[in-house]
């Protein structure tokens, strides 16, 4: 059986990341394989790339939702290339089927994932930059174009996630994931692990705030909400 995913965002910095990687536990899983997310506050971090190359034991998914004209595109593609580690890149479908098609020429073997929109975005927030369309016809175009273009997969809620699987047959990437029980933040269009798995059909999902505090205690309470 193939295991799904299950990326453990760390959205912090590089010496709080240290000692979240330093403190995982050692997972053995049928169902279920861990990988990191590294963004922003790490990657653009002073030292950030080095850090990246210098991780051990783990796949990365490096979500820097690249979003430009195809030419800048490729030329972020090429700049990662040397990262070996980096299994996953997260490029925005909002910048069209040839820019998606661009990355995944440039990036090698990693994977691309086309941002849909975002987890914090509800259908007021649209509103507000001016998109007209519903919020779920939206997503379902991006998905759309990133099957399209051969993206690996795309990252959307758990509310879409099903149909995207079903009507596109691309592989699909859940955030806004909250354990029972966690605090919602800012996100607006969450899920749990459990029904992003099961009921969503999610092939992977990234997990942050509701598991990186006391990481082994918080993954022990994932798995078991999982069922493991």
């Amino acid at each position: 059986m193939k295991r799904k995913i299950i990326f453990i965002a760390l959205d912090c910095s590089i010496s709080k990341a240290k000692s979240i990687i330093k403190s995982m536990p050692k997972i053995n899983s049928k169902k279920y394989k861990f990988a990191l997310k590294i963004g922003y506050q790490i990657f653009f971090a002073k030292g950030g790339r080095e850090f990246v190359k210098s991780i051990k034991n783990f796949k990365i998914f490096l979500d820097i939702k690249a979003y430009d004209i195809e030419n800048t595109i490729k030329s972020a593609m090429l700049s990662i290339k040397d990262l070996s580690n980096v299994e996953y890149i997260s490029v925005h479908a909002s910048s069209g089927i040839k820019a998606l098609k661009v990355a995944k020429k440039f990036a090698g073997n990693k994977k691309i994932l086309a941002v849909t929109t975002l987890t914090s975005f509800n259908q007021k927030n649209l509103i507000e930059i001016g998109y007209k369309k519903k919020l779920s016809d939206l997503v379902f175009l991006q998905a759309k174009n990133a099957k399209s273009a051969g993206c690996f997969g795309v990252i959307c809620s758990g509310h879409e996630s099903l149909k995207i699987y079903k009507k596109f047959k691309i592989n699909t990437i859940t955030p806004g994931i909250r354990l029972p029980g966690s605090k919602l933040n800012e996100q607006k269009r969450v899920s749990t692990p459990l029904n992003a798995f099961i009921n969503s059909k999610a092939y992977g999902i990234v997990i942050g705030r509701s598991i990186t505090g006391n990481i082994k205690k918080n993954i022990d309470k994932l798995l078991i909400h999982l069922g493991e």
